[in-house]
């Protein structure tokens, strides 16, 4: 197998290699391209350990990326391991439906060239913790373990359904008319982004506004903390953060990026038609607030719920449904250990992405080969060097010893040198999951 590969890599793959770095931590760096165009990075230190960390990367631009940051690239390999990882192949920025071929295609290039590692770690972050996930399904005897750090593990179908409820709920009670799926533009999706946008900043001039600006951040799981050392204790000063997370970053990025998703899926895929809203706030953790902040605005709750569960007209393609289902959901078989690793508060990717994957997972029989860990912070994918090397070090022990131990906040900061700032936490359920 050792020689096809080998054979493989000189007929396919463009290999640039150099030597950086000091005398004591000399790396070389390989790059290549795999027939289905996508491009792929690799860097290998000359005291490499054997490990190979291949990792994936977030929604975004198609380049090849083989860590999170600079940061972390010089911790691991200052320890180390070798890096790979590839570009992801189009035409979508949404590239699940060759990600993980494209992936396991940068690992055998590179593995041609250096030799098989002993053992080969996953790593993906945000968009690319959904393909590492999907690699701890379909990797077995190609990884042997996953680290998911901020990861779009609730699937596609669950992130379009309960991103469009929290978008209707501005649009209907706000408004603001614009349309929400099936966008024929960019700019069509960025114009609409930008009048809810806007539409939210006014509202926060009346009580009435804010309280319905709750609502639509509940029904999008959009947590009550953004900036500040600590999260907020009140619900009005929740409610501002939470206006500020919508209007100032979240739809801006989110519905652009929808254009993408219904690019690869060939359509849309979310629907509200025959959605309760009253059942879906029922089952969010900030019900109280919202609940709280409508008797505040003497506004009826009810009658809010039932103008959005009558009025909902949105329907989904069924291709576009069998299309994400297909190539963007996990199922939970998992094949290997995985760890998954989540701020508490994640603007972009909730951390009650984790409750729904730990159910799935848990409902596969597989729960034994899952841990989770959380980091009390605000931001998506804010996490410190120490804090990802740490839980990478976890991991690679259960992938040593076969077995998990224990993996609660106290192993995890210690694993982290002390500096971590893990805690014990559970996350809610993910409100408008429908999958």
């Amino acid at each position: 197998m050792g020689v096809i590969r080998r054979a493989l890599a000189a007929l396919l793959l463009v290999v640039a290699l150099c030597a950086v770095g000091s005398p004591a931590r000399a790396q070389t760096h390989y790059t290549g391209t795999l027939p289905s165009g996508a491009t792929w990075v690799a860097d290998v230190p000359a005291d490499w350990n054997g490990t190979m960390i291949l990792y994936s990367h977030g929604f975004g631009p198609l380049v090849a990326q083989n860590a999170p940051n600079d940061e972390t690239r010089t911790a691991l390999l200052a320890e180390g391991y070798g890096l790979v990882g590839s570009s992801y192949s189009g035409p979508s920025l949404w590239a699940l439906e060759n990600a993980v071929d494209d992936q396991f295609g940068a690992l055998t290039a590179i593995s041609s060239l250096v030799g098989e590692p002993r053992r080969t770690i996953a790593w993906g972050t945000s968009m690319g913790g959904l393909v590492s996930a999907l690699e701890a399904e379909r990797g077995s005897g190609r990884i042997d373990g996953s680290l998911t750090t901020c990861g779009l593990v609730g699937g596609a179908l669950n992130l379009n359904n309960y991103q469009l409820d929290g978008e209707w709920a501005l649009s209907r009670l706000l408004g603001v008319p614009v349309p929400l799926v099936n966008y024929p533009s960019e700019a069509s999706a960025v114009a609409a982004a930008s009048a809810l946008s806007a539409a939210i900043t006014s509202a926060q001039a009346t009580p009435a506004g804010r309280a319905r600006v709750a609502l639509a951040a509940a029904l999008i799981n959009t947590p009550g903390w953004f900036t500040g050392a600590a999260p907020p204790t009140s619900y009005s000063e929740q409610q501002a953060q939470q206006a500020a997370e919508l209007s100032q970053f979240v739809l801006r990025f989110v519905m652009p990026g929808r254009v993408q998703i219904e690019l690869a899926a060939g359509g849309n895929s979310a629907y509200n038609v025959g959605v309760n809203y009253a059942a879906l706030l029922h089952h969010s953790v900030r019900a109280p607030q919202v609940r709280a902040l409508y008797r505040s605005a003497g506004l009826d709750l009810r009658a809010d719920l039932k103008t959005l569960t009558r009025d909902a007209s949105v329907t989904a393609d069924p291709r576009a449904v069998a299309s994400l289902r297909r190539t963007s959901v996990p199922t939970g078989l998992l094949r290997v250990p995985e760890l998954t690793i989540h701020t508490v508060a994640d603007q972009l990717i909730p951390v009650e992405h984790e409750n729904w994957y730990r159910s799935v997972v848990t409902r596969a029989g597989r729960a034994g080969l899952l841990r989770q860990g959380y980091v009390r912070t605000t931001g998506h994918c804010a996490f410190r060097t120490a804090e990802t090397v740490g839980a990478l070090r976890v991991l690679e022990r259960r992938i040593v010893s076969g077995k998990w131990g224990p993996v609660n906040a106290s192993t995890l900061n210690t694993a982290a040198g002390g500096t971590g700032r893990y805690v014990d936490f559970s996350p809610p359920p993910l409100v408008g999951a429908r999958r």
